[in-house]
Formats: structure tokens, C-alpha cells, sequence
């Protein structure tokens, strides 16, 4: 099980997003420099314990509505050879484990594979901010990927009903700004 260190991070996550975010195709924001507040998420364990993974749930504040943008991330001590630069989102100063790596989880092998086992049911979601406290509101629904299928990930979240579709699917919730909750699907089986 992954431990969660009580430390700083410099930059911070939230400030390394805020760089990374509006250059992405998947964004939705007017243009004007995002504002984000974390708003819900949770973490998987690295069977190999190399890699820490996170499904942050972030709120652009700065949208004329909020909008909610879940960002899965791979956590590294080193950088990882093969993949495309975009995928880093930076390099940030952890306080007890030194430099750290952050990639985009949808481009990390290892975020996916786990995500992956999740939805087969070989992995237990943990809690965002508890060590070996596991998340009983990540909840998934039908069956994992098998063959000629593979996992989408949601990056622009929308409250929906968590039973909606026959496919496997992953149902997660977030906070908005204003206090109340919701719940929507962060990742469904589809064919390849």
C-alpha cells in the first residue's frame, strides 16, 4: 500500500495544473487563465510500488459556470523513456521523496494498467489523502476490459446517474464550489 507523506511539494500539483491544463485539447475554458480548487479523487497502488497514482478531481473556478476536469497522474522518481513530452505535466520538489516526475496517468502504462484491474475488479481504490484507507465511493459498475476493449477516461466531468450503461464503468464523485456534491462517470469500457 502506497503511504501519503504529510509534506510540500513545490510547485504544488494545483500549481503545476494550472500551466497544464488550458493546453490541452480536452479543455474547456474561455481562454482566461484557470482558477482550480481540488475537488474530490482517489489513488491506486502500484503493485511494484514505484509509481504513485492519483485521479485528482480539480473545479475551474474561472469558467462563467465551473467546470470539472478529472486529471489522472502518474508520480515518478525518474522520467519516463517512450512517451511523448506532453505527457509531463512538471517536475515538482516532494519533501520527503525529492524530485518527483508527473505525467499524465491516461499516457502512463502503469496508471492505466491499474486502471484497468479496477475495472476487472483486481484493484481496490484508496482514499485521495489516507494511507491504506480504501475509497468505498469509487464504485464500479458491470464488467472490466477484455478482449477488443479498452478504458476511456472522462476528462470533462458531468453529474450523471451512476447505473446509466451496460458496459463496465467507474463512478466517482466531487465537491463543487458552492458545497454540494456530485457523481459521474470517470471511466468506461469501450471497444478498441
Amino acid at each position: 500500500m502506497a503511504s501519503i507523506h504529510r509534506t510540500t511539494m513545490t510547485p504544488t500539483k494545483l500549481e503545476l495544473l494550472n500551466d497544464w491544463l488550458p493546453k490541452q485539447s480536452w479543455y474547456v475554458g474561455d481562454g482566461q487563465a484557470p482558477e482550480l480548487l481540488r475537488a474530490g479523487g482517489f489513488r491506486l497502488d502500484d503493485p511494484e510500488g514505484a509509481v504513485g497514482i492519483e485521479f485528482m478531481v480539480v473545479v475551474d473556478t474561472a469558467a462563467r459556470e465551473p467546470v470539472a476536469y478529472l486529471v489522472p497522474m502518474g508520480y515518478r522518481g525518474a522520467a519516463l523513456e517512450g512517451i511523448p513530452g506532453e505527457a509531463l505535466i512538471g517536475t515538482s520538489e516532494h519533501g520527503v521523496l525529492g524530485t518527483r516526475w508527473i505525467y499524465d496517468g491516461v499516457q502512463d502504462p502503469v496508471v492505466m494498467a491499474q486502471l484497468r484491474a479496477l475495472l476487472r475488479g483486481e484493484a481496490i481504490p484508496q482514499h485521495q489523502s489516507e494511507s491504506d484507507t480504501p475509497d468505498p465511493t469509487v464504485t464500479v459498475h458491470g464488467t472490466g476490459p477484455g478482449d477488443g476493449l479498452d478504458v476511456r477516461v472522462n476528462r470533462v466531468l458531468r453529474a450523471a446517474d451512476a447505473a446509466q450503461g451496460s458496459a463496465g464503468h467507474l463512478v466517482a464523485g466531487w465537491t463543487w464550489p458552492n458545497g454540494t456534491t456530485a457523481r459521474g462517470v470517470v471511466a468506461a469500457v469501450v471497444p478498441r
